[in-house]
């Protein structure tokens, strides 16, 4: 039987790297070896600490991950990818005896081919961030219809994202909110505030990718009329808002939800073709036989904006 090396959150605050056992790849499977994985500071964050909400697949133990590039090694006779190509996995489900969410966290991935997205091999690790390219694509929708006023709440790698793609529609560029100072520079072609600089209250959208459940009655009093919440980030506490605010502006809440393929696909022809940039994001790596280190110094380093595990030595 296949195996592959994996990193396994074994229970809350657990996590370990085993030996597990690969389901049997089909017909349209493909078996692909992993280059790089990334660590995702929102979802495995909360899976990690066991705060995330009821969601489809939860469970412990599990192998986290979503955000894998690598070479296809094999492939079935009805995939439609052909070994050697190089491509990115938004994780698996191939593991036996414990749970895929989202299963792309080892150093061999059974999946549908339908599922993997080929790429340029030139784009090397930097690949790994299409996952959020495309989350910031999807939430981002079919962008401003005019110069408005966007507001972009955070500055991690997803607020980065959602800045340049916003930057590409070609009308004033967006303002984005920083609080923590580690994280307000890498700004391109737009500024970064503290949100106490920040005087503006004619937003005609803002982007809430902070994950901070508190912001609503404050994002809803910096909009325009007729302006648009949209929840970007992943929120483990209840939402609630101020009604007579939210009268007063008739404002619209949008949630975004997970991007679909041709998100993905959509981001890939555009950092393909130079149009989006993924230069600057990546701030720090590990060995995935380091993951008992990297994945804390992911969560709790405000330096850390995005962490890549290298699977070439962990086979």
């Amino acid at each position: 039987m296949l195996q592959a090396n994996a990193i396994v959150f074994e229970k809350p605050e657990q996590l370990s790297l085993r030996r597990l056992d690969l389901a049997p790849a089909g017909d349209d499977d493909v078996v692909v070896e992993v280059d790089w994985s990334g660590v995702s500071t929102g979802t495995e964050r909360l899976l990690f600490s066991g705060r995330m909400p009821a969601f489809p697949g939860m469970g412990y133990p599990l192998v986290p991950g979503y955000e894998s590039v690598g070479t296809v090694i094999s492939a079935g006779s009805k995939a439609r990818i052909r070994e050697g190509e190089t491509v990115f996995v938004p994780g698996s489900r191939g593991f036996v005896d414990v749970r895929g969410l989202f299963g792309g966290a080892a150093s061999k991935l059974v999946s549908k081919a339908a599922r993997v997205l080929p790429i340029s091999p030139t784009l090397g690790e930097k690949a790994i961030l299409l996952a959020l390219a495309a989350t910031a694509f999807h939430a981002r929708g079919a962008g401003p219809s005019d110069s408005g006023g966007v507001l972009v709440v955070g500055h991690g790698v997803l607020g980065r994202l959602l800045a340049r793609l916003i930057a590409l529609d070609g009308f004033e560029p967006p303002t984005v909110w920083e609080k923590n100072p580690e994280r307000a520079g890498g700004a391109e072609h737009y500024k970064v505030l503290a949100p106490e600089e920040d005087a503006r209250r004619d937003y005609a959208t803002i982007f809430d990718v902070s994950g901070d459940s508190s912001l609503l009655d404050e994002l809803i009093a910096r909009l325009a009329p007729g302006g648009e919440v949209v929840l970007a980030g992943f929120y483990e506490s209840r939402l609630n808002f101020s009604f007579p605010p939210a009268f007063m502006r008739e404002a619209r809440i949008r949630a975004a939800a997970e991007w679909r393929a041709s998100d993905l696909e959509a981001v890939r022809r555009l950092v393909e073709d130079g149009r989006l940039s993924l230069d600057g994001l990546i701030t720090h790596r590990a060995r995935a036989a380091d993951a008992a280190t990297a994945y804390p110094t992911a969560f709790n380093d405000p330096s850390c904006l995005k962490m890549v595990l290298d699977w070439s030595a962990c086979s």
